[in-house]
């Protein structure tokens, strides 16, 4: 298995990096990398997709909406 990390991105103090991981099977797993300065927090996605883009659309999603969901409950 591969994992490529795409281009990381800024979103306020933290910086967001989608991950992706191809399978044995020709599919894609997504996981995204959220960092704060020396802590970094790796989320891993359940879904399998078929191509490498959706697998880094669907990371960096999900880490824009964690850090949406993390400011709202601040």
């Amino acid at each position: 298995m591969n994992t490529t990390l795409e281009k990381a991105f800024p979103v306020g103090k933290y910086l967001v990096s989608p991950l992706i991981r191809s399978t044995e099977s020709g599919h894609y797993m997504a996981s995204v990398s959220i960092r704060n300065g020396m802590h970094d927090r790796v989320v891993r996605f359940v879904p399998e997709f078929s191509t490498p883009e959706s697998a880094l659309q669907y990371a960096a999603r999900e880490g824009r909406s964690w850090l949406q969901q993390r400011r709202c409950g601040a």
